[in-house]
């Protein structure tokens, strides 16, 4: 369905829509980092689309919206893609009519409720096993899933992630919790939902209605973000702010269209390169 296309240097602002990653491009921790206000207010006078995208199972789509409002830029719940919220639409269109059994965090219950997923508590009904950083996990929640799987329920990573950065450290993430399940119960992971899977890209092309060539992914990961745009056609941009750096590049053999000191790039280019609109008002 997807796939990289020719890397081709274009400008900054030849796009009509724009994927951003979240921690380590927007923000770290509480905090914006230098450029993203106003880079998101250039854009926006440019008429141009934007989508939020992070692998987040900790919070909804409104509790993010909330953050980035308070940050200081406004947006709308559906301009946010988690990974719950790829899986809502997994379970709704892939597996019609499952029962899953959650592993994690209050925001997972939410979004699955606001999905109409039919969930259960009981491992022997259950049909999938979803998993999620969950800061409860214990020896019961790992026999209770571990049960779920070996009685024929698939497991489901909502995310590839083994670990969640903090301010203060990290601490394990999704695959660090799935890999337990896996290893008690001598089974496979069925799928993954978050970035860079080909649901998620398959979700974000949707709501922003446009084809992948259209869309710049920019992220501070090489194997989520870039990769999830590379797959799928995407031109992609790495920001050094976050996890990755120019040396990545070289271990990972991920390589993206662009690589910025940080997401302020593109609101210098707009100081530099006004759009004929910003100069009408001027």
């Amino acid at each position: 369905m997807f796939g990289r296309r020719e890397s081709q240097v274009r400008p900054i602002f030849d796009f009509t829509s724009y994927l951003f990653d979240l921690d380590g491009t927007i923000y770290v921790g509480g905090k914006a980092l230098p450029g993203a206000v106003d880079t998101i207010q250039t854009l926006r006078d440019r008429d141009k689309k934007i989508m939020f995208a992070t692998n987040t199972t900790v919070y909804t789509r409104e509790e993010v919206r909330d953050k980035l409002i308070q940050l200081g830029i406004e947006c709308e719940r559906d301009e946010i893609v988690t990974a719950l919220s790829v899986a809502g639409m997994y379970f709704r269109h892939y597996a019609p009519g499952a029962k899953v059994l959650l592993i994690g965090s209050d925001a997972m219950t939410e979004e699955m409720k606001f999905s109409e997923v039919d969930t259960t508590d009981d491992p022997m009904l259950a049909t999938h096993v979803l998993v999620g950083l969950d800061r409860r996990f214990d020896f019961e929640k790992l026999t209770v899933g571990m049960n779920a799987v070996r009685s024929g329920a698939l497991l489901i990573a909502a995310n590839p992630d083994p670990f969640c950065p903090l301010e203060t450290g990290v601490i394990p993430d999704t695959w660090a919790l799935v890999r337990a399940i896996e290893t008690a119960s001598m089974l496979q992971t069925h799928d993954i939902i978050g970035k860079p899977s080909r649901y998620y890209a398959s979700y974000v092309l949707h709501q922003l209605d446009c084809r992948p060539e259209e869309c710049l992914m920019v992220g501070d990961r090489l194997e989520t973000d870039v990769e999830l745009g590379n797959s799928t056609g995407m031109y992609t941009a790495l920001v050094l702010s976050g996890a990755d750096s120019k040396e990545s590049i070289v271990r990972t053999g991920i390589e993206p269209d662009y690589v910025w000191a940080s997401i302020g790039v593109i609101a210098e280019e707009a100081r530099l390169q006004p759009s004929s609109k910003v100069k009408e008002q001027i």
